[in-house]
């Protein structure tokens, strides 16, 4: 063999394991790792009582008789508890002409105190954050909120900003496929998601019963979560990103409208939530559901599937006077282990657990986020998520399916896999024993469960 023909062969086997081994480094930076999330508990001044909530309702002088019946009516079977937490203009009674300073009050305290904890956790640096993303749906100063974190924390100067606006209770997937593609780009990155909702202006005072709603439901609460691409970091990783799905029927017309902020007759501000959004969110999780499948579940369970629809479909068609048999469901529980549901209200969640032919158990999580915190929209999916690991129920390699809606209309969601046995208590420690508890006590039943009485009952309760 020439000396020619041996130079030649190394340089191929030099190019070969080149090839390989950028191959093999992209396939190992490639993944996205969850290494640590914080959810927010604010003060406890912050909590409506039965009695503070009677006092907010009964402020608004433009409510009529029925209309006081109506909204007392939906606190009662709204299904939250009095530990829920509300801004301080609203809870001082200056809900109708918030300042700019009671926008911030609200926002610096649940940003800073999240931020504050998640570093001393993951023992990271600010100055060591590649990719930093802010989502609030109603609240945009400027300078940007990122840019106000950004200056808190001194940053580095190449840091990337993303403020995202206006997506809703789903906006956490958004925020973690923002960070997921950048991470293609840069390697051994960390990322951090800043969640929440601004409630301080945001608080209807008007008569719309459709817009009342979101008085009964939204509530102070925040998320934010640490994600990195870094092979070096997998061992302190809580969860691994396996796969990740947008889904927005926008295009619907009645989608697009069913949750929307806009002004009533009178020009108050607020979230209007039609009758069309359980419609809408069913479609959203239908068609996101159909893409989820075939990457998530065995290929036998697919396999049934297609047989069973194919029954169905064929008993349909073959005796159209008898009445059709129930239409084929996938069973996620075969791929899935635990449920991640969007806490937006007993409605939503129930129908999602019948869509998925869920349990009680299934949906415990959400059911109990809904009477601890309330609807804390973008930041609701980490207090789910935060009570299956301070129940210890996050065993190594569980697979975790999260799934949200919001505004737009869309339906979102991702599937985390477990890398160990999770027991933190987070924002639960305190109270976690106490849940689920043996019967879900309404503590509104008991003072306003006569509101179906006559006038003079009303009349007298009002001051």
């Amino acid at each position: 063999m020439d000396l020619l023909t041996v130079i030649s062969t190394i340089l191929l086997f030099y190019s070969l394991l080149s090839i390989l081994w950028k191959a093999f480094d992209r396939w190992r930076n490639n993944n996205c790792y969850l290494l640590d999330y914080v959810c927010y508990s604010p003060s406890d001044d912050r909590k409506l009582s039965t009695r503070l909530c009677s006092e907010v309702v009964l402020r608004n002088k433009r409510l009529s008789l029925s209309d006081y019946r109506f909204l007392l009516k939906m606190v009662v079977n709204c299904g939250l508890s009095e530990d829920t937490y509300a801004p301080r203009n609203v809870i001082q009674g200056r809900e109708e002409c918030p300042t700019r300073d009671d926008c911030f009050d609200e926002i610096d305290d649940c940003t800073y105190t999240m931020l504050d904890e998640l570093f001393r956790r993951t023992r990271i640096s600010p100055a060591e954050v590649d990719v930093l993303v802010v989502t609030v749906s109603m609240f945009a100063p400027c300078p940007s909120l990122t840019a106000r974190i950004v200056n808190r924390y001194k940053m580095r100067d190449d840091v990337k900003t993303f403020n995202l606006s206006g997506m809703g209770c789903s906006a956490s997937p958004i925020a973690v496929n923002l960070i997921n593609n950048t991470f293609m780009s840069r390697k051994r990155a960390l990322g951090v998601v800043v969640a929440f909702e601004s409630t301080a202006p945001n608080w209807y005072s008007g008569t719309n019963r459709s817009m009342m709603l979101g008085n009964c439901l939204f509530r102070s609460g925040g998320s934010s979560f640490m994600l990195t691409n870094d092979p070096a970091l997998k061992h302190r990783a809580k969860m691994s990103l396996k796969c990740l799905v947008q889904t927005h029927v926008g295009a619907i017309d009645d989608a697009y409208n069913c949750a929307m902020q806009q002004e009533d007759d009178d020009g108050c501000l607020g979230f209007c939530l039609s009758k069309s959004l359980p419609k809408a969110a069913m479609i959203a999780l239908s068609k996101n559901l159909q893409v989820v499948a075939p990457k998530v579940l065995p290929v036998g369970e697919l396999a049934l599937y297609a047989i069973r629809e194919l029954r169905h479909r064929f008993w349909r068609s073959k005796n159209n006077a008898k009445p059709a048999a129930a239409a084929a469901k996938v069973n996620f529980k075969r791929g899935v282990d635990h449920f991640c549901i969007h806490s937006g209200g007993l409605a939503v969640i129930e129908a999602v657990g019948k869509a998925l032919g869920l349990t009680e158990y299934d949906i415990e999580p959400a059911r109990m986020t809904l009477h601890r915190w309330g609807n804390t929209s973008v930041a609701s999916l980490w207090y789910v998520l935060g009570y299956m690991e301070a129940k210890k129920r996050l065993r190594k390699k569980d697979r975790v399916l999260m799934l949200g809606i919001g505004a737009g209309f869309m339906g979102n969601s991702c599937v985390w896999e477990v890398l160990r046995d999770l027991e933190d208590g987070g924002a639960w420690e305190d109270c976690i024993d106490d849940y689920p508890p043996r019967t879900l006590v309404n503590p509104f039943m008991d003072k306003f469960g006569w509101i179906n009485g006559d006038d003079a009952c009303m009349e007298m309760y009002k001051p």
